[in-house]
């Protein structure tokens, strides 16, 4: 049997090898590094989270990233399985200690006896054989340059940035305080999952000024901010208005401050990094701030006048192609139809959403190399709809990477009492695990 080769050992290519595998088919996992380096990544693992450690909402009756959750755990997803192993309190989230679940996807799929690795840069497009291109948004150049070079069209990028992560034991706790939003979570180990520090108006104003004045990296030549709208840095977010900040990360609903009565005009909001509790990133502030102001700026939050930081905030371009333009519904190059994308490359926009991609195209691989056709999931599931949209659901001129939401789910019908959007949401799940089950079937 042929096997399947797949580039990138990320959250998509280590799902897509999985399956694959398990499926009967051999899988070449190809990973450059730690031979060549990423300034995001600190090691050689598969899987390593280098951004947020967050897979979002677990609650999969009324969201649709929880129901994303739900969908690969029905599939036996790999990534799933270790998210939900090595999961850390944080409310209604599914937050991850990120070094231990790198670890442990990377010892299952070592072990697996179909799976070898092949630790290189590759360089250029395959012109035979069957491979998924799984590179994330750090694809390297001359690999991107190869796609260019096959597609015909220019890669688009914009720019993903990093959130600081801060030691539990160096923030104030007679200013700041544990809670989770409207008290997620009941157990005493996930009240500990986010700390919570105030601000009165004045420092809220002060806070934006230094903020909006604080030195920037600056972008290399022939780079565009082009940003995510769901990763915006907190100093672009601060540009687009003074109050932008407390209606989103900031904003100070569903908490209570135990050291004051009076209601904080805004909250930073601290989530917990690692099973020890020893580390927390700070909830929504990616930046592009340079490290000195960084510092400055962060510690003008009260509770962090003398907080140490683990991490300070960075940012780095995410490459992704035109998906609509240049893939077909089974995730191949139409071009060289030898070739499948998955991942953020496809201009999906988070790591459930890039696992879930690589669950799909490694199981239409290695469903295609065993002579048969595997269908994409209905439109009505999560997967369908991600998959649905970035084959040809969106619109080709102004394609932008995206999180599953429900808006790319076909309209539920309102009638028969679900208005609500309690209500609607939970039909919208309760229509999608049924036709996830069917497509498994």
């Amino acid at each position: 049997m042929e096997p399947l080769h797949i580039i990138g050992g990320g959250m998509a290519g280590s799902e897509a090898a999985w399956q694959a595998a398990r499926a009967g088919v051999p899988v070449v996992l190809h990973e450059m590094r730690p031979q060549v380096a990423t300034f995001a990544h600190r090691t050689g693992d598969f899987a390593e989270m280098v951004c947020s450690n967050s897979f979002r909402s677990d609650d999969d009756e009324r969201n649709a990233v929880g129901l994303l959750h739900w969908e690969m755990r029905a599939a036996q997803g790999l990534i799933m399985e270790m998210a939900t192993r090595h999961r850390l309190p944080a409310g209604g989230a599914l937050a991850v200690d990120r070094d231990p679940f790198a670890a442990a996807v990377t010892e299952r799929l070592k072990s697996h006896p179909l799976i070898s690795t092949s630790y290189e840069e590759v360089a250029e497009l395959p012109s035979s054989g069957h491979w998924i291109i799984a590179t994330g948004p750090l694809t390297s150049p001359a690999l991107a340059e190869s796609i260019r070079a096959a597609t015909g069209a220019d890669a688009l990028a914009f720019f993903d940035a990093i959130a600081p992560i801060v030691y539990a034991d160096t923030v104030d706790m007679s200013v700041a305080w544990m809670q989770s939003r409207y008290d997620k979570g009941e157990t005493a180990e996930e009240q500990t999952a986010y700390m919570n520090c105030p601000m009165d108006k004045a420092q809220y104003e002060a806070f934006i000024d230094a903020i909006l004045a604080a030195e920037k990296t600056e972008f290399h030549d022939g780079e565009t901010a082009g940003y995510f709208d769901g990763c915006l840095p907190i100093e672009v977010m601060a540009e687009r208005g003074r109050e932008t900040l407390r209606f989103g990360p900031m904003k100070p609903v569903g908490l209570t401050n135990p050291h004051n009565p009076v209601k904080p005009y805004a909250v930073v909001q601290l989530r917990r990094d690692n099973k020890l509790g020893t580390l927390y990133n700070i909830v929504g502030f990616q930046t592009k701030m340079k490290y000195g102001a960084q510092t400055a700026v962060f510690k003008m939050i009260p509770g962090l006048e003398n907080a140490s930081f683990a991490r300070l905030g960075g940012i780095h371009r995410n490459t992704f192609i035109n998906s609509p333009t240049l893939l077909d519904d089974q995730m191949r190059l139409r071009s060289r139809p030898n070739i499948r994308f998955a991942g953020q490359i496809t201009g999906v926009e988070g790591y459930v959403e890039s696992a879930a991609m690589g669950l799909l195209a490694g199981r239409m691989a290695a469903a295609e190399i065993k002579g048969q056709v595997l269908p994409p999931p209905p439109p009505e599931t999560a997967m369908g709809a991600l998959i649905t949209h970035i084959t040809g659901g969106a619109e080709a001129k102004t394609f932008q990477p995206m999180n599953v939401n429900f808006g790319l789910f076909p309209p539920i019908d309102a009638k028969g009492g679900r208005k609500g959007r309690k209500d609607r949401y939970k039909a919208y799940t309760d229509r999608a695990k049924q036709a996830f089950t069917e497509w498994l079937g």
